[in-house]
């Protein structure tokens, strides 16, 4: 990020039209590459519960034009888009983009909502399965698990509140590799209370979702560098991405 060396700007939490997301793969791309200061992204989008409520009604809202959702027979044309994508960001903007999904626990009691994220993920991942089978899958895989918005607790009926990983973080924490702390304008300050590693992501879907927490990282650029530098929770830094400019 020029001005900001030797640190890395990242956004570990953002979604496309391949679920929820208002823009393309490719339009997000653009938009975070054309600022000049993004080093990463990763691609999130949602793997929806087969009978999710929310998405029922989204898909039906949108008379079947939308899916909500990364199906698992989407999943293998998902990955080809990032990865297409990904080439493109990394010439023409110095760009890494990752590879991943948001495995999206919505229920009708809340409590039991899980949002678990699974970066450079390889393999479809079914949301209909308990969080710990979930947990136990991203890491089967070698990926990177990220605890989203563990300690939403909405007041909102449109929102969905995601508590359950937070309320069984006993049991969990051995599986989760970060716990988001900050999410777009929130801040969950247990998790650092807890000394649990954490960053902090837009939850990106709509470009004015660009300015919101960001993740510093010092490392190098490619994937091992920085899954080992969020583990270890050494060397980061939550920053507030503002109109083009930042505070950390």
């Amino acid at each position: 990020m020029p001005g900001y060396e030797p640190f890395l700007l990242c956004d570990f939490h953002v979604h496309t039209t391949w679920s929820d997301g208002r823009l393309s793969v490719r339009e997000v791309v653009d938009l975070y590459g054309q600022t000049g200061r993004f080093d990463v992204i990763a691609i999130t989008d949602h793997i929806l519960m087969e009978r999710d409520l929310l998405g029922r009604a989204g898909r039906l809202m949108s008379l079947g034009r939308r899916h909500f959702s990364v199906t698992q027979e989407r999943f293998d044309d998902y990955l080809a888009d990032i990865a297409a994508e990904a080439a493109r960001a990394r010439k023409l903007y110095g760009m890494l983009v990752v590879p991943g999904a948001e495995i999206t626990q919505n229920r009708l009691r809340s409590r039991k909502n899980a949002h678990i994220i699974a970066l450079n993920i390889k393999q479809w991942i079914s949301a209909d399965q308990s969080a710990r089978e979930i947990l136990e899958e991203i890491r089967r895989q070698g990926a990177f698990s990220i605890a989203c918005h563990p300690h939403h607790r909405t007041t909102r009926r449109i929102e969905i509140s995601t508590c359950f990983l937070w309320e069984n973080r006993k049991d969990l924490v051995s599986l989760v590799d970060v716990w988001e702390a900050a999410n777009r304008d929130d801040l969950f300050s247990v998790t650092s209370l807890k000394h649990y590693p954490y960053v902090a992501s837009s939850d990106f879907h709509k470009a004015k979702h660009l300015y919101s927490w960001k993740t510093l990282l010092r490392c190098e650029k490619n994937w091992d560098a920085i899954a080992a530098t969020m583990r270890a929770n050494v060397d980061i830094a939550l920053t507030l991405y503002r109109n083009g400019s930042w505070a950390a």
